[in-house]
């Protein structure tokens, strides 16, 4: 059977007007500038607007039609939309569908959210790869949109200081024959026994938000920050290493390595263990904090926006978010 490749066409981002600093955190909650930057590198982070309409689908909408449009197609040349978003606009219908409506597809192509937390985008990816690859799909509309402002208790500096909205998106398109850009290889996984380390307990079936949730304060996401730091860099730095060895590669054949902008300790650290030089890390969690499943794509964008990332180049990407999942993948732009 002919496999094709995988073209990333077209990358695209947006994020909320609404910038909150550190210093105008440290008015509300015990904390400062200086404590939140040693610990994590965040200077400040965007926060969502819903009467903006920068909610997940909202957001969405502006990331994917500077996509559409650098990826050179209309919108009815989407064959499928895939979404990943761990706080959706609504339990259903699902995020995807509400973006088909906002971008005006009317195709009816299939709409699908994925919800892998933070590492969502990338498993995406690894969909979207096979389904190109075995030529189902030409042209696939992949989304990280992340709102976890609705869902921060602002009064917990142990997680409320780490998380900011945004979305980013890329249009994957099979390649035509002599392009030089592929997906090489990818790596998803996920260990449930530390499930727990990083979670948001209330609003699901389980335990659906009553007024015994809000008595508990137990609506607002959690997390055990020692536990995810270790799994974080524990785990992105062995599946990039297997992936390079897989592919007979070292880290000098890899040109940028765009990691999850989760904090800025566990990217240095995952970068040493790689021994990656810090000039090929792309950075960017000091400006917009830790927006989940949006932050590889957004990065991504502006990285090829400014230049820095150009075609033919290897690009390796890793991600970890609850569940614990975490996921790597390396490829040629």
């Amino acid at each position: 059977m002919e496999l094709f490749k995988t073209k990333i066409a077209g990358t695209g981002k947006y994020h909320p007007e609404r910038i909150m600093t550190n210093a105008e955190l440290s008015e509300t909650v015990d904390t400062s500038d200086e404590w939140i930057v040693q610990r994590t590198g965040i200077k400040e982070r965007r926060v969502g607007s819903i009467e903006k309409e920068e909610f997940p689908s909202g957001m969405a909408e502006r990331a994917a039609k500077i996509a559409i449009k650098n990826a050179g197609i209309e919108v009815n040349d989407i064959d499928l939309i895939l979404f990943s978003c761990t706080l959706p606009d609504m339990m259903f219908p699902n995020s995807a569908s509400c973006l088909q409506e906002r971008l005006g597809i009317t195709n009816k192509c299939g709409a699908l959210d994925i919800n892998a937390a933070c590492t969502g985008w990338v498993y995406g990816l690894t969909m979207a790869n096979s389904l190109i690859q075995t030529g189902i799909y030409k042209n696939i509309l992949l989304c990280g949109t992340e709102m976890a402002s609705q869902f921060n208790n602002w009064s917990d500096r142990n997680t409320c200081v780490l998380f900011g909205d945004g979305s980013g998106a890329v249009v994957l398109q099979r390649a035509q024959d002599g392009d030089s850009s592929q997906i090489l290889d990818s790596i998803l996984t996920s260990d449930s026994t530390k499930k727990d380390s990083l979670i948001l307990p209330a609003g699901g079936s389980k335990r659906p938000v009553r007024q015994d949730v809000l008595d508990e304060d137990a609506q607002w996401m959690s997390m055990d920050g020692q536990v995810v730091f270790k799994n974080a860099v524990k785990t992105m730095s062995s599946h990039c290493a297997t992936l390079l060895e897989r592919n007979n590669m070292t880290i000098d054949d890899v040109d940028w390595f765009i990691p999850h902008q989760a904090n800025l300790r566990i990217i240095e650290t995952t970068g040493k263990l790689l021994k990656c030089p810090e000039e090929k890390v792309i950075i960017n969690v000091e400006l917009y904090a830790n927006t989940s499943s949006a932050s590889i794509p957004a990065a991504l964008h502006e990285a090829v926006t400014d230049g820095r990332i150009k075609r033919g180049q290897t690009v390796l990407f890793a991600a970890f978010g609850a569940g614990l999942t975490s996921g790597a993948t390396l490829l040629k732009f």
